[in-house]
């Protein structure tokens, strides 16, 4: 596991265990991953090997087993949570992007993005200017006043991805955010993911099973049986 200095994501042990006794299933199993700020993991593996258990683990979801889990340099969980409001872990030092955007149909793209700060304290001209800047380095700009339904399947991703980064949170947590899109948008949001995580200096998990993709990871994380097996990705360049 690379060593990692005080960000990112490290995962040490990590096990969930659902059940008792004769009918206890053991979801993951001793599970370590490392991901430094400004680079993007991808996480693979076929269906019930653990991906969605892992990912709920790390964003505060459901509860581990044991293990520890660190996440841009805070000690998360040790045997147990080591942070208070979990409610406040999610919302500021964690992103979300699902492989659906869940866009608020009835607030604009701007009023989309910037409903995170506001609940996490910012004034509506703060959060909006906030939204705003994150828009337009993800070339959607130009729809800030649009509704949802105005968007395109690609430009819905863009604002969805904008709502992840808007609060600057340490990690990045995406499943399967290209299940959705045809190959050239599937690849403009891996580019995306890839520039933004350089720039913000975010470490990014993209749980995928989207082949297109995986080639541009330079890390991957192979789960079965609940257990991660590290390998090195081709981290092929997108032009």
């Amino acid at each position: 596991m690379n060593a990692m200095t005080g960000s990112g994501i490290l995962i040490e042990g990590l096990s969930k265990r659902y059940g008792q006794g004769d009918t206890a299933v053991l979801a993951l199993r001793d599970v370590n991953m490392s991901v430094a700020p400004g680079e993007v993991v991808g996480l693979i593996g076929p269906s019930g090997s653990g991906k969605s258990t892992l990912l709920k683990c790390l964003g505060a979801v459901i509860d581990p087993t044991g293990g520890r889990m660190t996440l841009g340099g805070e000690l998360i969980y040790d045997e147990g949570w080591r942070v208070k409001d979990l409610r406040a872990l999610r919302r500021d030092r964690i992103g979300f992007i699902f492989q659906a955007p869940y866009l608020i149909p009835f607030l604009d793209v701007t009023d989309n993005v910037a409903l995170l700060p506001m609940l996490a304290g910012a004034g509506k001209r703060e959060a909006r200017a906030r939204a705003l800047e994150v828009l337009a380095s993800l070339e959607v700009g130009h729809r800030a006043q649009a509704m949802p339904p105005q968007l395109s399947g690609g430009e819905q991703q863009r604002v969805a991805i904008a709502r992840g980064l808007v609060n600057r949170p340490p990690v990045i947590l995406a499943d399967e955010p290209t299940a959705p899109l045809d190959s050239e948008r599937a690849m403009a949001v891996v580019r995306i993911l890839h520039h933004m995580a350089r720039q913000y200096r975010t470490a990014i998990i993209v749980v995928t099973h989207d082949e297109k993709i995986i080639p541009t990871f330079k890390r991957i994380y192979r789960i079965r049986d609940g257990a991660t097996h590290e390998e090195a990705g081709e981290g092929r360049p997108f032009d």
